[in-house]
């Protein structure tokens, strides 16, 4: 995919018994590139999840466009939700082939698995699982999913540092032995610089882009030290995001 476009013009929801109308997203554009990642970073409520499920197409009543700007490719987009959302009674390796939907995807399945550290859970059933290998799970649930976007809603969010850690690079070492387009959400400004190309800071609803930042730590050098280094820059070049800093 050489370039997604998302304008959203306008998105809403109805409340009170359909007597109000509630404006979530306005005049929200943005773009991506072929195999970028991107955070979106935004307060509390503001649509960030509402933007995702848009762009994945679980919710098509908005005013505006999505489009992968190409003729030739059709936008196939992977998600990770908040919550892993395994299915009890389907073992590790039972819930990624129901989303693959495909018996040949058994040596891909188990190489990513491998990769994510999860080859003796295959036969386990989740609550078997820390909540920490279960969100590894839905991650290679996603990577084993064919696509060309990767959506992922806070994944790591109530995952202690050290886990989260981890986790991070398992995403980044994954993301670059397959890649593709990524857009994360997340509350952890120091997360989103850790991972991301590029970051996306939105206002309160309706929300808006109001900051886009390029990340330009090498991927080599995204330390704590040098993450608050970057933080500091940020505090003098975009006053206007002082909330997320």
């Amino acid at each position: 995919m050489n370039q997604l476009v998302v304008d959203i013009k306008k998105k809403t929801f109805t409340k009170n018994g359909d007597r109000e109308k509630f404006t979530a997203i306005a005049d929200l554009k943005f773009e991506l590139s072929n195999n970028e990642f991107v955070c979106i970073i935004g307060p509390s409520g503001c649509g960030k999840t509402t933007l995702l499920n848009t762009i994945a197409g679980l919710d098509n009543n908005y005013e505006g466009s999505i489009d992968t700007n190409s003729n030739d490719v059709n936008l196939h987009p992977s998600y990770v939700f908040q919550t892993p959302r395994l299915l009890p009674w389907r073992t590790v390796l039972e819930n990624i082939q129901l989303a693959t939907q495909s018996d040949d995807s058994l040596p891909t399945i188990i190489s990513i698995l491998q990769h994510l550290g999860l080859s003796e859970n295959l036969h386990s059933y989740p609550h078997h699982l820390s909540l920490g290998m279960q969100r590894r799970a839905s991650l290679a649930r996603a990577f084993c999913v064919p696509s060309n976007l990767l959506l992922m809603d806070e994944p790591f969010v109530s995952l202690d540092q050290p886990t989260a850690k981890k986790a991070r690079k398992l995403l980044l070492s994954l993301w670059l032995e397959q890649p593709r387009n990524v857009l994360f959400v997340t509350h952890d400004l120091n997360e989103a610089i850790a991972l991301a190309d590029r970051i996306l800071f939105l206002s309160d609803s309706p929300s808006h882009i109001i900051a886009e930042v390029k990340v330009t730590l090498s991927r080599t050098k995204r330390t704590t030290d040098h993450v608050n280094a970057f933080k500091n820059q940020l505090r003098t070049t975009h006053p206007n995001i002082q909330q997320f800093l």
